[in-house]
């Protein structure tokens, strides 16, 4: 039996039962919490270079302290509201209700600053960077969504950044790009491979190893090693909160019926669920990339296709090609081409608590356009593979579904066009 502290403010009962709180600092069993060795289940732990053992260890024994501290759950609770724009609108969709017979709320976390749920993480980390006495910071973006976010909190914290980015979404991201140079973050390509999240996730390891006293590794996604996915999926954990505490005013009730959310590593899907793991009344299901097909090569289905492996420093599911190296992945999605997940995801997956659907590129379009076209929602390509699960799910008529709306699709603009005469 394993127990852990939610990092939240009073906000209710667990399962409808009034004996179990949400609640700073309070004490409940959690099903699916983290060990000791930083493993969920099978899954997690930490396998870094020496080098970096003693950053590990000193994030390892300090991160709980500091996140449970009452300093700062104040600062981190005062910039989400003043800076960042929370709590961001839980959206009763009509159009999508009426085209899917039932209740479809949007969780708005494309209204948050900088477009997109990472702020939220980036916010906390940089909180827990300064405690620690860093003075600079180290990231690696994919869609450039966390590149921004993280570029926005060191200028705001005035302190150096530098952003890994591969080749391949330098190109097809350029807005988030500039947007990071004008914020004063020195921006790195990562030209190996593949050009994507996994050679920028590779080379902000390296810079990290080469500079571990002074930088901070400011981790975009709930992946890496412990404490890593711990601390991003508490971070995140204010999506689910605010869900719970929006679909209360609004339906009466703290749970929805399903729970959609995309995922690449995972920072948003973990958020989005993290609250709602031990009230099996929530159904789960996440939306990865299917590319081209899971079983086209062209995919980044790591959660349907994977086999369990180490990489960026965990143990989780892995895409591999017939000889066991990492498999290149691919989607028409900057954020969600990784060839991993986080270990939490692995894990609830395979205990059966969530259901997972791989989304191709066209499904996912098409998703887009449609929320685009019905309620003046463009969203991030990205959230758009969450959006696609709706055609791919039966719904009951008093069904309560929560999709979280990830990103604001103004970087995918070019995509779209791209594909709109196709769709």
């Amino acid at each position: 039996m394993v127990y852990t502290t939610i990092i939240t403010i009073d906000i209710g009962a667990v399962n409808d039962s009034p004996d179990i709180f949400y609640s700073h600092k309070y004490w409940i069993m959690k099903r699916f919490a983290v060990n000791n060795d930083g493993f969920y289940g099978e899954f997690g732990g930490c396998y870094v270079p020496e080098v970096l053992q003693e950053n590990i260890r000193n994030l390892k024994e300090n991160y709980l302290d500091i996140i449970e501290s009452n300093s700062f759950q104040a600062e981190y609770r005062a910039l989400l509201r003043d800076y960042a724009g929370r709590p961001t609108p839980l959206y009763l969709s009509t159009a999508l209700s009426k085209a899917y017979d039932c209740k479809i709320y949007l969780k708005r976390e494309d209204l948050n600053h900088t477009g997109a749920h990472k702020i939220n993480n980036a916010i906390g980390q940089i909180l827990i960077a300064k405690r620690l006495g860093k003075k600079r910071v180290i990231a690696e973006t994919g869609a450039g969504q966390h590149g921004v976010a993280t570029a926005t909190v060191c200028t705001a914290m005035g302190m150096e950044c530098t952003i890994f980015m591969g080749e391949t979404d330098v190109a097809r991201q350029k807005l988030n790009v500039e947007k990071m140079k004008m914020l004063g973050a020195e921006i790195r390509v990562a030209k190996s491979g593949g050009g994507t999240l996994t050679e920028a996730t590779n080379e902000a390891l390296k810079e990290w190893s080469m500079n571990p006293s002074d930088a901070y590794y400011l981790i975009g996604s709930a992946v890496g090693p412990h404490p890593f996915p711990d601390i991003v999926a508490r971070l995140q954990s204010i999506i689910s909160e605010e869900i719970m505490t929006q679909l209360e005013e609004k339906e009466g009730r703290r749970f929805p019926d399903y729970l959609i959310a995309c995922v690449g590593g995972g920072s948003n899907a973990s958020g989005t669920i993290y609250n709602f793991l031990d009230n099996e009344k929530a159904r789960i299901i996440l939306a990865e990339a299917g590319g081209k097909g899971k079983d086209s090569g062209r995919t980044a289905a790591t959660l349907s296709i994977g086999t369990p492996g180490i990489l960026h420093g965990t143990k989780s599911l892995v895409l591999t090609d017939e000889m066991g190296m990492i498999q290149e992945p691919y989607s028409i999605s900057a954020g969600l081409d990784y060839p991993g997940i986080g270990p939490l995801l692995a894990h609830i997956v395979k205990s059966g608590r969530a259901e997972v659907i791989a989304i191709n590129d066209d499904e996912a379009l098409k998703a887009g356009y449609n929320l685009t076209r019905k309620e003046g929602i463009l969203p991030a390509i990205e959230s758009s593979h969450a959006l696609a699960v709706l055609d791919k799910t039966k719904f009951k008529a008093e069904d309560i579904v929560v999709v979280t709306v990830s990103g604001r699709g103004d970087k995918d603009l070019e995509t779209y066009l791209k594909y709109a005469d196709n769709l």
